[in-house]
């Protein structure tokens, strides 16, 4: 297990957020499965009683959080069947000023309807 990929998974948070909270799940489990070990901070830091994404003080600690991993993190994965969020959009732009490896995924096919 030494030789997984430490990869930040980039999805969309917030608007339509019970759908995003179960599309990053997918897309955390699917990382999981392709053998990557995956952070997905929108999804850790903004459980109740951690940090209130509706408060814009809280929601800019919660991403410089997130963005404090492009240091140890072979890659950033960009789940992208819903687009790219604005706040997608700022990670992919750190993480090319730090010179990280960007990866962008679907994991809906045909076959697989999205959720509207």
């Amino acid at each position: 297990m030494n030789n997984m990929l430490k990869v930040i998974v980039e999805s969309p948070y917030s608007g339509k957020t019970d759908k995003n909270i179960r599309y990053a799940r997918l897309c955390v489990k699917d990382s999981i499965l392709r053998g990557e070990a995956p952070l997905a901070s929108h999804l850790l830091y903004t459980q109740e009683g951690i940090l209130n994404d509706e408060s814009p003080t809280e929601r800019a600690i919660g991403i410089s959080l997130g963005l404090e991993w492009l240091s140890c993190a072979d890659a950033q994965v960009f789940y992208v069947d819903y687009g790219m969020s604005k706040g997608m959009k700022e990670a992919e732009a750190m993480g090319e000023k730090n010179g990280i490896e960007r990866v962008y995924r679907k994991i809906f096919t045909p076959s697989k309807n999205k959720e509207e």
